[in-house]
């Protein structure tokens, strides 16, 4: 539930037709509420298994479907707002979120294998890729320790992220959420060398073209949303693209410090069809969206900082 409702919330929004939003927010409210009464006493999700499904250890509380239904509340507000909903229940939605926020930190903070990072579960001693998530919701307060953790020896493999701590199981979506967590937290540099490492193994090496499913199991077999993930390294990772309404998104870009420029183009969503350029301007980032080849929005910003954009 957790799930459908950070997916479908952030589809909705996005996608920017009032109608869909209308027709999908029965779900989206209904999978917030099922959470809702999962959360236990100390404030987080309670579930018996994660996106492994039951393949690696969950405990009763992990901390992805927690990260997940925090990030689900925040987009729920936004679309709440384009459809008019009630101001108490967006409201409640908003405070939710601020708890859960709050709870992850406490319950599930912990320093694990000497990194100051997260525990995945209640009594877990040894790192797990999913610490990566709440990177990719904004959720920051242990970056640090999570990007130490998720590129050091004991997570990094040749070929990504290591399921668990000295396991030789992966599953590509969680470095593609790793790399998309890290660069939305400002590692751009350590990120994109590591990206290429991985582009490398997997996209121009011998399994190609396409990023797997995993492996020991599967064999290595293609799935379509693993390649999804993969263009949202660079569409919220890189460019930092979040959906705040039907017709609006804010923008944190970024820039390796090798490159000199990036562009998205014919970007279809929120609506309209735009492009959004990035140049470097000496300390600061030159910032446009070009819409039918009309320049609608210029703006010079520091890398990191964010930009609010509407589609009018």
């Amino acid at each position: 539930m957790a799930m459908i409702a950070y997916g479908a919330s952030r589809f909705a929004l996005a996608y920017g037709d009032k109608t869909t939003g209308e027709q999908l927010w029965t779900l989206i409210s209904w999978c917030l509420e099922y959470c809702r009464r999962k959360v236990n006493s100390d404030g987080v999700v309670t579930s018996d298994s994660d996106e492994l499904e039951g393949r690696f250890p969950a405990g009763k509380a992990n901390l992805n479907t927690s990260s997940l239904y925090f990030d689900a509340l925040n987009s729920a507000v936004f679309l709440g707002r384009e459809l008019k909903r009630p101001e108490p229940e967006l409201r409640q939605f908003a405070q939710q979120a601020e708890a859960v926020h709050a709870a992850i930190e406490r319950y599930f903070g912990a320093r694990v294998q000497d990194f100051d990072a997260y525990r995945y579960y209640a009594g877990n001693e040894v790192l797990r890729a999913w610490i990566c998530t709440p990177l990719t919701v904004g959720i920051f307060d242990r970056k640090q320790g999570v990007i130490q953790a998720l590129f050091s020896p004991a997570l990094w493999t040749e070929d990504g992220l290591a399921s668990q701590a000295g396991s030789k199981t992966f599953w590509d979506r969680a470095t593609l959420y790793g790399l998309r967590g890290a660069l939305s937290a400002g590692e751009t540099d350590r990120a994109m060398e590591f990206l290429a490492k991985y582009s490398r193994r997997r996209l121009l090496g011998e399994h190609v073209p396409y990023p797997v499913e995993a492996w020991p199991e599967g064999n290595q077999r293609h799935l379509a949303a693993e390649s999804a993930l993969y263009c949202r390294i660079f569409t919220e990772g890189l460019f930092g693209i979040r959906p705040t309404g039907l017709r609006s998104f804010q923008l944190t870009p970024r820039l390796p410090n090798n490159w000199d420029h990036a562009a998205l183009r014919d970007i279809r969503a929120f609506g309209g069809i735009f492009d959004v350029t990035i140049t470097r301007a000496g300390e600061e980032l030159r910032v446009e969206i070009i819409r039918e080849g009309t320049l609608s929005k210029v703006q010079l910003l520091e890398s990191g900082k964010s930009i609010d954009v509407e589609l009018k």
